[in-house]
Formats: C-alpha cells, structure tokens, sequence
C-alpha cells in the first residue's frame, strides 16, 4: 500500500516594510513620540525655554553695549536651538534604542525611513514652537536690530534646529548610555560652533580652518543669519545657506536611517 506525500502548505511571512515613506505609519510614529514628550516636561522646557534663557541672559550681560547684541545675537539665535534639539534628541533617541523599543517597532511592518521621518517630524514640531518663540523673544522682546525680513530669520533659526534634530538621532546610533551622547556634543558641536565665524570671521583664520569651516554646516547656518542681519531682501548668498543647512540635514537624516540597522538586527 502506497502511501502519498502531500506537500506542507505554504508558510504565511510577514511582507517586508517597503523602503517607500508611508505617510499614515510616519504619522503614527510622530504622534507617538509627541505623546512620550508630553510626559517628560523638562525635556520640553530644555527644548522650548532655554534657548529663550540664553538670549535673555545674552542680551543683559552686553547691556551697557547693545551693538553688541545686535551683532551676535542673531546668530547665537541660529546656535542655541541646534544645541538643544541635539542634545534632548539624542538622549531621547537613545532611550527608544537601549529600552528595545526601536527592536520592537521594526519587527513590525514599518520601514526605517518612516521610523526616521516619524522621529524628525515630532521633534520638528517642537523645534518649530522653539524658534518662533526664540524669534519673537529676540526681536520684539530683546530688541534685536535685523535689517532682513523677521520670517527668514525664523527660517535659519527652524532649520537649525531641524539639523540638530537630524545630528542627534545620527549620533545616538554610537552611545551605549546617555552619558556618552553628551560626550558627542564636544566632538560634533564644538568645532562647528569655534569655527563657524561666530568669534571672528572666517577669512581671517588660518587656511586650513577655514578649510574646515566651508565644510561646516554652522557656518553656513551663521552667514544666513548674518545676511538677514544686513540685507533687505533675501539675497543668493541666503539662498545658498539655508539650502546647505536643509541639505546637510537630510543628509544626515538619511544616514540616520541607515545606522537603524545597528542596534535592531
């Protein structure tokens, strides 16, 4: 008596995420990251109120010479949210790395450019309350002198906020703890911010920092400021840093998305 093999039926898998953004799943990981800062508020008031601090604090220490003010201020403007939102982002970002949510999430059918997309636009969000009130601080509260149009100085000051969103989620690939994406700040930020012409222009520096500094985004983020600070209308040269600041930032977002792979497989 023969007997008769049948095949086993076909295992059901688990479609792969495609690689395209999905804008519902993006959404979905935006609103979920609000949702876990609106339960950390001192990580919302380092986001929205220290850069707020800082300017106030700025503008008082050079109170006998508000020239001074006038000269700095709009780029510490650009500075100050870039520091911030790097740091809160990528100290949050490590949690979700260390804690296995991102494991998680990835083994579900969501892909790493929508986890990324997610991440950028939730602290995006905030990095936009941060510069509009930062902004508004600086001009009408401060008295901060710009020749330019107020909305591009809030231009500069939203995308240098959005690239230090974009270095931080980048940067957190690389920690084990938060201690060490703190230690990321003097290697990724410092060198940006003594090079970016802040402290003295960069044609008068040594040609080989000046080098550096043409490859820096800051310092493209410090001559867009300064160009509002002295031109009436938006100039090339505007145009050209804040497409370098916007581009630097998807960048870096992009190979923030790549790094994912680190820590989830």
């Amino acid at each position: 008596m023969s007997s008769t093999t049948h095949p086993a039926p076909p295992t059901a898998l688990t479609p792969a995420p495609s690689s395209a953004l999905n804008l519902s799943r993006t959404l979905a990981t935006a609103a979920r990251v609000l949702r876990q800062l609106r339960h950390d508020p001192r990580s919302i008031a380092l986001m929205i109120l220290v850069p707020c601090v800082m300017l106030f604090l700025l503008r008082y220490v050079f109170d006998g010479d508000p020239r001074t003010f006038d000269n700095i201020g709009a780029s510490l403007l650009g500075i100050f949210p870039l520091i911030t939102m790097f740091l809160v982002t990528s100290i949050a970002t490590l949690r979700e790395r260390t804690s296995g949510t991102l494991e998680r999430l990835l083994a579900m059918p969501l892909g790493k450019g929508d986890m990324i997309a997610g991440y950028a636009l939730a602290f995006g969000t905030i990095a936009i309350v941060q510069s509009a009130l930062a902004t508004a601080l600086a001009l009408w509260g401060l008295g901060l002198d710009v020749v330019g149009s107020p909305w591009l100085l809030l231009l500069v000051a939203l995308l240098d906020a959005l690239l230090g969103t974009a270095l931080g989620l980048f940067v957190s690939a690389f920690a084990a703890s938060e201690f060490q994406a703190v230690q990321f700040m003097p290697a990724v930020i410092f060198p940006q911010l003594l090079l970016c012409g802040l402290f003295t222009p960069r044609d008068n520096m040594h040609p080989v920092l000046e080098a550096i500094s043409n490859v820096l985004p800051m310092s493209y983020a410090v001559d867009g400021m300064n160009e509002v600070l002295r031109h009436t209308d938006m100039t090339a040269t505007f145009v050209r840093d804040a497409l370098v600041v916007a581009g630097c930032a998807l960048l870096v977002l992009a190979l923030g998305a790549a790094t994912l792979r680190r820590r989830t497989s």
